[in-house]
């Protein structure tokens, strides 16, 4: 073989006291990492967000130079902390290839070269068949899918052709050096342990503010869904307690999550499952109840604004009253309702965004995420928000206005937070939690126990990020 030993590295590191980030492990290069086990002879997992002794450049290299690891493979995935983990990957070694893949490195190809001189191949796309050919030391003009240095050029191959999801080796777990548990700032709130299971790849659904599935020469992930049986035959060499369905949306074929639950049920599969949908699964009670029957406890839903000029201009396909109409249906079931929402819309006012926790009570959601709208190479909100008179987009894909800058926006974000995450809410949280039996009386035991810990973290973290005062005037004081 060409590699003897291959090292698969998330590069996130995570140091706030509230991040969640590290609650599930990294799926993407997992996935990629079990497709590469018989194309080396050793393979090596590493998730920073639990290796804090390697998230220091100096240790990473020497424990690279002690196991004898000859490839690096790096999985860059969101937007956060790109400019931090580029200057880390600056102090890579030169004289060991580096290869990143990953969503965010698809989509930032160009800039990934330009700010490190010592990226190798950045593989476009899903990498489970790509990274297959580079360890087998395919010439790169020959593989699909890859951009790559060649006389001071960087060179696009083509695409390569997508495989149905069936046919894609599931990840070894045995790989993982882990347990993924709910842990904040080093607390554990939670002995429950986490994973994610992808049933189906792609969406048939086309909203606007969405290119997820898209990569940088505009190619989409169409919607490819695997075999029940093959699904249930991974729960069922899965431990953790509680598994997330990391479908875009889970619920596409009504039919197939029906016979997933059934077949949940039949083999027995005592879990508490997490999915991403869409709100019209409200109207299909059926499908609902056979959720709650095979232990389905909490649905992520896309809702994205109460307003219909906003979610007509995100070809959402529903209105704010549909929204209220299914919200009703959906409250008859016991399960909890995580809602997520975009702010910063073109033409959006500030009063509009200020909306949302509100629209969030009236509609009763659990509780509520919340992202500034970002804009893609290809979105199709770009050419709007570029003929729109004071609208700016960044190359990064960032979008302000002459009314409403990042500053101000981050502001209004956090408006939005200490209006909707007021105490209260936080203890009805718990209360949801403990009704929908998503935890057991000892488990939440647990958590009370731990939770002074937690609010000292939390606290020490507002000092120092100098913002004590104001925090505290936003959780108490009515804000205008």
């Amino acid at each position: 073989m060409k590699y003897k030993h291959a090292l698969f590295l998330n590069p996130y590191i995570e140091d706030k006291s509230t991040s969640v980030m590290g609650l599930f492990p990294p799926i993407g290069i997992e996935y990629v990492a079990t497709s590469a086990k018989n194309s080396v002879d050793k393979l090596t997992l590493v998730d920073l967000r639990y290796e804090k002794r390697l998230c220091d450049i100096n240790n990473l290299l020497k424990f690279v130079r002690e196991q004898g690891i000859d490839i690096i493979c790096v999985s860059i995935t969101w937007n956060r902390q790109f400019e931090e983990i580029c200057d880390f990957l600056k102090g890579f070694p030169k004289d060991i290839p580096l290869i990143v893949g990953g969503y965010k490195a698809t989509e930032q190809v160009e800039t990934l070269f330009k700010v490190c001189p010592n990226i190798s191949i950045v593989v476009r796309g899903e990498g489970e068949d790509t990274i297959q050919e580079i360890l087998k030391d395919t010439p790169a003009q020959d593989i699909l899918g890859i951009s790559y240095r060649k006389n001071g050029q960087v060179v696009h191959n083509e695409n390569r052709q997508l495989r149905p999801a069936d046919e894609i080796t599931t990840p070894d777990r045995s790989l993982r050096r882990y347990n993924y548990t709910l842990n904040l700032n080093n607390v554990p709130l939670t002995r429950l342990t986490f994973d994610t299971v992808l049933s189906a790849r792609g969406c048939p659904f086309n909203c606007k503010f969405c290119t997820f599935s898209l990569n940088p020469l505009g190619q989409k992930r169409n919607y490819s869904a695997r075999r029940v049986e093959s699904v249930i035959e991974e729960l069922k060499n899965t431990n953790a307690d509680i598994i997330l369905f990391s479908d875009d949306n889970f619920f596409v074929d009504p039919k197939r999550s029906k016979q997933l639950c059934d077949a949940i049920i039949e083999n027995n599969i005592k879990k508490r499952f997490i999915a991403q949908a869409r709100i019209e699964i409200a109207k299909d009670p059926i499908l609902l109840q056979k959720m709650v029957d095979a232990g389905f406890k909490m649905l992520l839903l896309g809702i994205e604004s109460p307003h219909d000029k906003i979610l007509a201009q995100f070809d959402k396909g529903f209105t704010s009253e549909m929204v209220r109409k299914y919200f009703t249906e959906l409250k008859k079931y016991p399960l909890y309702y995580h809602g997520y929402f975009i702010y910063g819309n073109i033409g959006e006012t500030e009063e509009e965004m200020l909306y949302i926790p509100e629209f969030a009570k009236e509609i009763a959601l659990d509780s509520i995420t919340f992202h500034k709208l970002r804009i893609e190479k290809f979105s199709p909100l770009k050419e709007l928000a570029e003929k729109t008179p004071g609208y700016h987009v960044t190359s990064r894909g960032e979008i302000y206005s002459d009314a409403y800058s990042h500053k101000t926006l981050k502001k209004i974000a956090r408006k939005i937070k200490f209006s909707y995450y007021t105490p209260f809410k936080l203890l009805t949280i718990l209360r949801k939690f403990i009704a929908i039996k998503f935890f057991t009386f000892k488990e939440v035991a647990f958590l009370l126990a731990v939770s002074p810990w937690l609010l000292v973290n939390i606290i020490k973290r507002e000092f120092q990020k100098k913002r004590m005062l104001n925090s505290l005037s936003n959780i108490f004081l009515k804000r205008q």
